[in-house]
């Protein structure tokens, strides 16, 4: 097994869905590793140090044994082919390539619900107003697709958990837990995806006040 010689960077805040995508990955893989946080409200990613390693001046950011890497699904995708345990992606080319849609789906749309239900209000509970005639637009995308996604009987996405579990729940919930409507099977799905041990591990970190 390769060593597993580990250190992610997050943001203060622990309110990024990249960052959290990475530190589940971690957890899932049974890997052990440093956390350190990067204020970003400071500007402390544009620091020489910080930039030189990330490149893009982002975060998350992980160092393994020296080689430094940023962009989560880099990352997650990385540990996977690098890393045993817990498959991080599915096995079935056509299932990962979907997976991988999936996630890059997320990170390229849907600006307008990230601007109005940023993940702040995810994990501080921040007061909303109702969303703007362009994010329900958007939400009027995203929800039949993720239902078209989901597989019949499972809690899953894709049939076995995945990585991009974590990153469609936490787009989910910027809408539940502001209290947008959600078709019930897509509440349940979100639901059973929050509890996951992995996840929970990620809302519970010790947030400072904003």
């Amino acid at each position: 097994m390769p060593s597993a010689n580990l250190l992610l960077y997050v943001d203060a805040q622990f309110t990024s869905p990249y960052g959290m995508s990475v530190f589940v990955a971690l957890h899932e893989k049974g890997l052990p590793f440093e956390l350190q946080t990067i204020n970003l409200a400071n500007y402390a990613n544009q620091e020489p140090d910080y930039a030189a390693r990330s490149l893009t001046q982002r975060v998350p950011t992980l160092i393994h044994d020296g080689f430094a890497l940023s962009e989560s699904s880099a990352i997650t995708e990385y540990l996977d082919e690098v890393f045993p345990g817990t498959a991080l992606y599915p096995r079935d080319p056509q299932q990962r390539a979907r997976a991988r849609q999936v996630q890059a789906w997320i990170r390229s749309d849907f600006m307008p619900i990230r601007q109005e239900r940023s993940s702040e209000t995810v994990f501080y509970g921040s007061p909303v107003a109702p969303l703007s005639a362009e994010a329900r637009a958007a939400v009027g995308k995203l929800l039949p697709a993720c239902e078209a996604l989901l597989s019949a009987g499972s809690p899953n996405l894709l049939g076995e958990w995945c990585i991009a579990d974590v990153d469609l729940t936490l787009m989910l919930n910027r809408l539940i837990l502001n209290g947008d409507p959600v078709p019930p099977r897509l509440l349940a799905y979100a639901k059973h995806q929050w509890q996951r041990p992995s996840v929970q591990r990620w809302v519970a970190q010790q947030r400072p006040p904003l």
